[in-house]
């Protein structure tokens, strides 16, 4: 039987060990594993690992597993995600005929997970590419905001950008209107970031769809409704990188 050496990249370190106490126990063709709470990191240094299987979660601050993969093109290894995605979401999984665990992970849905790694063909970049589409298909375009009443529902495509207010976030929208949050910016990062927005100064996240002009050399980018922003200047390339310059 081949041994697989094993890469997990997951930015919740309890999810980490779970998972490597499950495949130590239960799955007798593991041979090292190696993990990572930082993708960043493990976008580093994974080629050199040559991993035959990795176990990736889908969202994570910084770089969200697809982004992670998009990166190290062609795919070397063979994945299995790990979601905390609705029923709705894993019907993507399905249809790509990709392989995924929903947390937490059933011991006997890892065991089989692994033993078809242990067959399976590395995942295609046109699977890989199809899934991303059916998943961004599936999402819902609405955050919900708690209120002191309830919970109002806003459109994503309704907020040009969110600014920081000590420890609330302030939702600017099209219309001028602002929804004020109980959450932190870096809260409000973890939940949008993956949705098209961008966190480009320690002060503001953008949505990238409502950007109309950039000023490189001032690192100053104007909204649709014509309100500037400044960029900080560590975030200007990555800034660029999410439009693609031609």
């Amino acid at each position: 039987m081949k041994t697989l050496n094993i890469v997990i990249i997951d930015d919740e370190e309890d999810s980490i060990s779970l998972l490597r106490i499950q495949l130590k126990k239960h799955c007798e063709q593991i041979g090292s594993i190696y993990s990572f709470s930082n993708p960043i990191k493990a976008l580093e240094e994974i080629e050199s690992l040559s991993p035959d299987l990795v176990f990736l979660d889908i969202e994570m601050p910084e770089l969200n597993g697809f982004q992670l993969l998009e990166k190290l093109m062609p795919i070397t290894f063979k994945v299995v995600f790990t979601t905390a995605y609705n029923e709705f979401a894993i019907k993507a999984f399905r249809f790509s005929a990709l392989d995924y665990l929903v947390k937490p992970i059933d011991v006997n849905d890892l065991i089989e997970a692994v033993n078809k790694a242990a067959v399976q063909h590395n995942p295609s970049d046109e699977q890989l590419n199809h899934f991303q589409r059916q998943m961004n298909s599936e999402r819902i375009n609405k955050i919900a905001v708690s209120s002191l009443s309830g919970v109002v529902f806003i459109n994503l495509d309704d907020i040009l950008y969110i600014e920081a207010s000590s420890n609330y976030s302030i939702l600017v929208l099209l219309d001028g209107e602002k929804v004020i949050v109980s959450k932190t910016l870096k809260d409000v990062q973890e939940i949008l970031e993956n949705r098209n927005f961008f966190r480009i100064h320690r002060q503001y996240i953008i949505n990238l769809n409502k950007v109309k002009y950039f000023n490189k050399n001032d690192c100053l980018l104007t909204l649709e409704n014509n309100k500037q922003l400044q960029v900080a200047r560590i975030q200007r390339d990555r800034f660029i990188d999410k439009f693609g310059l031609v």
